[in-house]
């Protein structure tokens, strides 16, 4: 049951609030592709979600550190 629910919330919060791509799908296509390999269409979605994610955690740490500046650290 707690699968289910968490799968309901993604959605939800997915559905919520627009986020927009931080992401450059043609820089990330490239890169994979100069990889010889091949890219999902919700890859960028997902990379993307990634990296709010993380820029989050990192904004949260330079906060709690007093700092008005993120660095590279806090990462």
């Amino acid at each position: 049951m707690a699968k289910k629910a968490k799968k309901a919330a993604k959605k939800a919060a997915k559905k919520a609030a627009p986020v927009e791509m931080l992401v450059v799908g043609s820089k990330v296509r490239g890169y994979i592709r100069g990889k010889e390999a091949m890219m999902s269409g919700e890859l960028l979605a997902a990379l993307n979600d990634v990296v709010i994610c993380a820029l989050d955690k990192a904004i949260c740490r330079a906060q709690a550190n007093k700092r008005a500046t993120v660095k590279p650290q806090d990462l």
